[in-house]
């Protein structure tokens, strides 16, 4: 627990940021977790997955918007990556998992909606799909009123819940008509908003699952948890639920990603691109931990220049 507050604190350090990313061992470990820079490096990896019987959602790894200009940039990103997945072929059946904050949610609500809105309407005429998030607990409140409003236009509008949150439960009972994806999250926001305990989050996640396969939409159970991929697949059973989607990371257990397609599950895999990688990253490695060897051993032999 504590190597892992250490990692989370690191995501946000720019000290830290600036050694590592001079690290040789992190370009290979960025490679694994990361699809790349830009569009077009997406695209490919998409392309990739997709040949392989997967489905793919992108997740573009860029900051809070703090202005206009940087959540019009934002969308413009969006637009570009769309037109790529289209010329490979690929963007049909495809995901965009949209971050509101980027597109201006906590600076101007309304511009955010906006700005999905545009980036929900090009999706749409590619035949791929938009999932609208917020990555901070304070804002969950404020994306599920914008996946509302985008729903009313936009009826294939995914919303991400995250079962850390203690209003879970109420949120996916109010959303099983609709496409959610459920994420566990972690127990490391306000006590007022999230659960503090690992096994609560968890327990939290399996009500969630209730709630959803007992509703009328589209369950996405985004976890790689196997005890929870169990007890989906036990729920969509008793419910009759088909076409139940199961979601992972790009570069995490892609055998049991393999196991489940070849199943004839729906697999999605989230691809994250971008070169705002570094905190994704390290939270990456305050989840795997075993990573860390790597990374040690290389950030040990390099030296910050001016020391003795």
């Amino acid at each position: 627990m504590v190597l892992r507050q250490v990692l989370l604190a690191a995501s946000g350090s720019d000290r830290v940021e600036s050694v590592v990313r001079n690290a040789g061992v992190v370009r290979a470990l960025t490679g694994r977790y990361v699809a790349g820079d830009g569009p077009e490096d997406a695209a490919s990896v998409a392309a990739g997955l997709v040949a392989d019987g997967l489905l793919v959602t992108l997740d573009h790894l860029d900051g809070r918007a703090r202005d206009s200009g940087r959540a019009a940039r934002a969308v413009k990103d969006r637009l570009t990556l769309l037109d790529a997945l289209a010329r490979r072929g690929v963007a049909k059946g495809a995901d965009l998992s949209l971050r509101l904050s980027s597109l201006g949610l906590g600076l101007d609500d309304d511009l955010a909606r906006r700005n999905a809105s545009r980036v929900c309407q090009a999706a749409l005429d590619v035949g791929a799909t938009v999932t609208v998030e917020a990555e901070e607990p304070a804002m969950a409140e404020a994306a599920l009123r914008v996946h509302a409003a985008l729903f009313d236009e936009h009826p294939a509008t995914g919303v991400t819940v995250l079962s850390s949150l203690r209003r879970a439960e109420e949120h996916c009972s109010g959303l099983a008509a609709g496409r959610v994806r459920l994420r566990r999250g972690h127990a490391d926001g306000p006590v007022a908003v999230t659960h503090r305990d690992a096994a609560a989050v968890d327990r939290s996640y399996v009500r969630c699952l209730k709630a959803l396969m007992a509703g009328e939409g589209r369950p996405v159970v985004a976890t790689h948890d196997r005890r929870l991929i169990e007890i989906a697949s036990a729920l969509a059973v008793l419910n009759e639920r088909e076409g139940v989607e199961y979601e992972m990371s790009y570069g995490v257990r892609p055998a049991e990603q393999a196991r489940l397609a070849a199943l004839g599950t729906r697999v999605r895999v989230r691809v994250p691109y971008g070169a705002d990688w570094y905190p994704h990253l390290a939270r990456h490695l305050a989840r795997r931990p075993a990573n860390l060897a790597l990374l040690a051993r290389s950030l040990g032999r390099q030296r910050p220049r001016g020391s003795r």
